[in-house]
Formats: C-alpha cells, structure tokens, sequence
C-alpha cells in the first residue's frame, strides 16, 4: 500500500525551479480542478481511491492532493495549451470495484494519466485494463512488489505492465527495514506475526519474517485474520501466551488499531508494529490510549521536515480541504506532477498539441521523467519502482505519530 501523513512543497521541477501557489478554493464535486487559467484543451487526470469506507481516510488525502497539484499546474500555466483537472472514482478497497473503475477511465478518451489505487489487491485487478489501453497508472501507495517486478520478483524480475508506475517503494524493502529496526535497534528478539490475509498484508508480514529470522530473531507464533471482524481477542490471547515481545502486523489500520488494543487489554503490553497501512491518525484513535509504543514504517522520509514540503502543507491548507493529506498526500501529488510532466513532454514535442496517439506517448514519456517533487527526487526504475527508497520508522508518542529513525534497507 498503500500503504501516511505527510507533507510538502516546492515542485523544483526537472524544466527548472517552479514554486508552488497557493490554490483556489476547493471544488466541492469529485470531478476536481477546473481553472480560469490554462489553455483551450483539456486533460483529465483520473483518480482511483477509497473515498468512502474504513480506508477513505487516506484515499480523500490522495485525491485532494492530485487536485492541488492539477490547479497548480493550470495556475502556473505549466503545459501551454492545456488545461488540467481531475476525476475521482470511489474503489471502497475493493479489487472488484477498482477493475470497473479502471473500465471507466479508459472509456474516457480526455484521461491521460490516473493516479492511484490506494491498495495492491485493487492495483492487480486495474494493471491489465490500463496496460491494454496505454493508459499510464502512478501509484502513490502500492507496496507490493509483483506490481512491478513480477510474481517471481525474488528470482528472477520481470515487468508485467509497462505503463504502471509507483511514487512509493515496496515491501521488499519495506518489510526487511523493520525487521532490521526491531532486531538491531529495538533489541526485539521474539516476535508474533499476524496478518489479513490481504496483497498487501500477507505480502509484507513475509518479507519482513524472513528477514528477522536471517538477523537471528525467534517467530513466537503466527496468525491469519479476518479483516472484515473487530473482535481478535483470540488472537489476542495466543500473542500473550507465546512470550513474544513484539508483535509485526501486516494490513491496514482499520483492524491494527483494535487489535493492539485487544492485545494491551489481554495482558501482553507488548508494541505493535507495522507498514505504511497503519500509518494513520485513525489507528492511534481506534488503538486508544495503549497505543503508545506502537510503531510503523512508512516510505520516505517524513515529508513535514522536508523542505521541499512546507509549501505543499502550506498550499493544501490555503486549498481548504477538509480532510488531511495523511499518508500518501505527498506521494499523491507527486504521481500527479509525474503525470502533468509527462503531458508537457508530449505536447512539446508535438509544436504544443497533443498527438492522436496521447495515451502511448505519456505512457513512453514517463519513464524518462524526473524532477524535484514534495517527497524529495522523483524518478522511476526500469520497472516503474520509484528511485528513491528511503524509509521512515514512527512511534505512537503523546498521541501522534513521531519519527524515530530514517534510512534505507542494507540488504
């Protein structure tokens, strides 16, 4: 995933240094960022997310930060020529709902570019739809490693899809990087692994087994669970039982948040640590006051300390959305400014206007694209995986989330 609050700020794009303004005032329809400035075409960008539902936290900071970074670029008359604006399509998580979302986007021959899913079980049910339309898909979240390097990845990688994209890294890195925080830095020997089952989950809780056990770490016991019930305190009892003195939970925080409750309240005051699906200000509220101590990784580095952020934070606040930027905001509007780079590329080599083939070159253009965007460098692998891997490890303290430590995982 997916897998949450950020972040920032200047867009010193690749062209050269391009300040963000600040924006209008929010649409209030999904349909986004219209604009008086801008040019006589117009280019939708798509958005594919949870906007209602037990996720639709993180997936409305996504879609408000593809709309900031839409009426920035038609502010700045970014691409001459082009207006931008943005359609947003409610997944609910839903693998189901995400392919028919897909369907509908293609359909939609103004949509060059979509931004999202929020989870990895929707993105492989989209990636083919997109692929088969050349229709280029950025992710701000997806974690999953087979998106991009095939389901071979740990022996032999192979690109699937060659217009899908990613701003965020993977659990391949992502879940040894914990397993390195708690063995070496947190000095956790003894760990329970739970996970939901889920892409995203199951996908991470297995990286980062594999890794604690190769660092000389002990798995006390492991556990599947459904994600659709608020009640573990099974679960909750076998971890109390098993002598661990950690617990690696690998899915979102809809279910992580009363499951580190129910583990406190069972006896074993012991922290819960996950990915970038726990990392919500919604955990710590279903979590309650045992949640300090829990810890989460998240991709990047935390974006409210980076420079290149504060304008992003600053912009998204003057936009007035409601909602937080969360998580994936930073990596939201930079897959968005990805999309809008790419759209400039076309249509400057086309004598300023978009070509009868738009699709297959923006989906061509963005492999070569990078720039300096809100989360830090923004450019792409030969897979579509982001280059910048850096990652951060947060603690619940005095009731919110606080960086602890930031690096990349020494394979």
């Amino acid at each position: 995933m997916r897998q949450r609050s950020l972040i920032a700020i200047t867009a010193a794009l690749a062209a050269g240094a391009l300040t963000l303004t600040a924006c209008g005032s929010r649409d209030s329809g999904d349909k986004g960022s219209d604009s008086s400035s801008g040019g006589g075409t117009t280019v939708v960008i798509g958005v594919d997310a949870p906007l209602t539902g037990d996720l639709s936290a993180l997936g409305l900071g996504i879609k408000n930060s593809v709309d900031l970074a839409a009426k920035t670029a038609n502010k700045q008359d970014y691409v001459k020529g082009i207006t931008f604006k943005i359609e947003a399509l409610d997944d609910q998580g839903q693998p189901s709902s995400g392919q028919q979302n897909a369907t509908k986007l293609v359909a939609d021959k103004s949509v060059l570019g979509v931004v999202g899913p929020l989870n990895s079980s929707v993105a492989e049910s989209m990636q083919k739809v997109f692929d088969d339309a050349k229709l280029v898909e950025v992710s701000p979240a997806n974690t999953n490693p087979a998106l991009t390097q095939g389901t071979n990845w740990q022996t032999s990688k192979s690109r699937p899809y060659k217009s899908y994209f990613r701003t965020a890294t993977t659990d391949a890195i992502q879940g040894p990087f914990a397993a390195q925080y708690l063995f070496n830095d947190a000095k956790k020997k003894k760990v329970f692994v739970i996970d939901d089952k889920k892409t995203y989950g199951a996908g991470l809780a297995a990286t980062f087994t594999e890794e604690f056990k190769k660092l000389g770490g002990t798995v006390a016991g492991s556990e599947h669970i459904n994600p659709d019930t608020k009640d573990f305190s099974a679960v909750a009892t076998k971890v109390k039982n098993s002598g661990a003195d950690v617990v690696y939970y690998g899915g979102e925080y809809p279910q992580a948040g009363p499951l580190s409750k129910q583990i406190k309240a069972a006896g074993a005051k012991i922290p819960v640590i996950g990915g970038d699906g726990i990392y919500s200000a919604d955990f710590i509220k279903l979590a309650g006051a045992t949640a300090t101590g829990d810890l989460a990784t998240s991709v990047g580095a935390p974006v409210e300390e980076l420079p290149s952020a504060k304008e992003f934070v600053a912009n998204y606040k003057t936009a007035g959305y409601k909602e937080a930027y969360e998580a994936y905001g930073g990596y939201s509007y930079d897959s968005g400014w990805a999309i809008i780079e790419a759209v400039k590329k076309v249509v400057e080599d086309n004598d300023g206007k978009l070509p009868s083939d738009a699709r297959a070159k923006v989906a061509e253009a963005m492999q070569n694209v990078s720039f300096d965007g809100v989360t830090g460098k923004v450019s792409f692998d030969e897979y579509g995986d982001a280059t910048n891997k850096q990652l951060t490890v947060y603690a619940v303290k005095n009731g919110a989330w606080e960086p602890v430590k930031s690096g990349t995982y020494t394979g």
